[in-house]
């Protein structure tokens, strides 16, 4: 049964408001194409309406800055009592918006209740330093707020990047305008009823649903918008750095995606090492940042380990997200099934050899089969573009200088792995790895204590762990002169 949709709207002053144009846009269900809801388009004269009630939220007086930070962590520990207590909805209204297998969406969800709470434990340890300054002075810092933040996200998790985002600048103090991805807005809209609930001030939160060209637009480029966190594809990463230069100079917090590599060595124990890199790249229909897709091989396990990967690929189930036994779901809509089946074809053409899978799956939704590549070359596209999809490429190499080099040789530094036996081997490849997270003998672990970001252009800044916080953070020396009258 699909679950009820109970917000559409746009949340602006803690009220619900269509947009100023009247204008709505139809959201999908990736499992068979339906249109499930009609959501207010919000565009320019909207987000002026948000940042203007997120600036009045954030004035020295307002309510919300004159709250104690220990009273800001306790409306973001309510607002994880809220989440845990509408998890089962949460996850369903994800899964039905964005096709994740709906064991998946209730994962994630659970770990969104953990980072939440996580996150609002940071709230009262933002602490300044005091600096020894010569002469007879007492000297100090401050960390403030930055002030008003635009948080755009993705469409692959975006019930947990809001979190991430939104919880993280509430932390801090700042105040918020959210740009849902136009594909996904529904859990953002429900989250955004559970801050209220949880006690959030008006203003403090505000949603505003559209498309990149208008609300994205408008926001990037607004003069009291102080900083821009995003995530999402490097091409429009790059647009928005340029945006956020353009009236002020904004603060940019960027993560962009990925090309990782993961090794597999010769000593690599296969029972654990197959399974893991079909995760790292089968979850969630191939649609994370730190997809696997780069997947290398030592040479001498390196028939075995195909043989191994095709037999898992062609064992996972797929279906329909709602089915306990469905393992993959389906592509997030038509346009981005195209673009896989299209790296498919490149694969093939340029002398890849199609292992098992590569084809669309029936003729409702958008459905790809697990897909398994061999004999894969670094210069081909399958090795160099990110593909945001169920493709495995399996590449050859030799020793582990050789393959260090080639896996650094992208523009991408997001994550990376190696399976290994050999603690040298191990501590090698982590050290001289170009990429922000590095997993041994493991794939995807992670957690909100867990820094999180990436080299190169797979982003800039980092979100997660103890001083994520810092990046919605201005610091302020303070000197104070202090005469002997003694």
């Amino acid at each position: 049964m699909a679950p009820q949709i109970k917000y559409t709207k746009l949340f602006i002053d803690n009220q619900w408001v269509d947009a100023v144009s009247g204008k709505t846009f139809d959201t999908y269900s990736p499992h068979d194409g339906s249109v499930i809801a009609k959501v207010a388009e919000g565009d320019e004269a909207d987000i002026n309406l948000a940042v203007a009630a997120a600036k009045r939220a954030f004035h020295r007086n307002s309510e919300w800055r004159l709250l104690d930070a220990a009273q800001r962590g306790a409306i973001l520990y309510k607002f994880a009592d809220l989440v845990q207590r509408d998890v089962e909805y949460l996850a369903e209204l994800e899964s039905y918006n964005n096709g994740a297998v709906l064991s998946f969406s209730k994962n994630i969800t659970q770990s969104g209740v953990q980072s939440i709470r996580y996150l609002a434990s940071l709230a009262d340890k933002i602490q300044g330093d005091t600096i020894p300054l010569s002469g007879e002075v007492f000297s100090y810092t401050l960390k403030q707020p930055v002030g008003v933040c635009g948080l755009i996200l993705p469409w692959n998790v975006p019930m947990l990047m809001f979190i991430n985002k939104v919880v993280t600048a509430l932390a801090a103090g700042c105040t918020v305008v959210v740009k849902p991805a136009e594909q996904t807005p529904l859990t953002a809209l429900a989250l955004a009823a559970l801050l209220q609930e949880a006690g959030v001030p008006a203003g403090v939160v505000n949603i505003v649903n559209g498309f990149g060209v208008g609300a994205g637009t408008a926001l990037t480029h607004h003069r009291d918008v102080a900083k821009i966190s995003f995530t999402g594809s490097m091409e429009v990463g790059k647009l928005i750095q340029q945006a956020a230069g353009a009236t002020n100079l904004k603060r940019v917090t960027l993560e962009l995606g990925g090309k990782s590599p993961l090794i597999i060595m010769n000593d690599a124990d296969l029972n654990i090492a197959i399974p893991y890199a079909a995760f790292g790249v089968f979850t969630h229909q191939g649609q994370i940042c730190v997809a696997a897709s780069r997947l290398y091989v030592q040479s001498d396990i390196y028939d075995k380990f195909v043989q191994g990967a095709v037999e898992f690929a062609k064992q996972r189930t797929v279906g329909n997200p709602n089915d306990p036994a469905t393992q993959q779901g389906p592509q997030i809509d038509g346009e981005m099934m195209n673009k896989v089946l299209g790296y498919i074809e490149k694969g093939k053409k340029e002398g890849a050899k199609l292992m098992t899978g590569g084809k669309r799956i029936g003729n409702s939704g958008f459905y790809i089969e697990p897909t398994v590549f061999a004999d894969v070359t670094d210069d081909m596209t399958i090795a160099k573009e990110e593909i945001f999809g169920p493709v495995q490429s399996i590449l050859k190499f030799d020793t582990l200088e050789e393959v260090i080099d080639r896996a650094n040789a992208t523009n991408y530094g997001l994550s990376a792995g190696i399976f290994t036996t050999n603690l040298n081997t191990a501590l090698q490849f982590s050290k001289h790895a170009e990429a922000g997270v590095v997993w041994v003998n493991t794939y995807l672990a992670s957690g909100p204590q867990a820094v999180f970001g990436g080299f190169k252009d797979s982003g800039l800044g980092r979100e997660n762990g103890l001083h994520c916080v810092d990046a919605y953070l201005e610091v302020k020396t303070v000197t104070i002169n202090l005469p002997k009258k003694f």
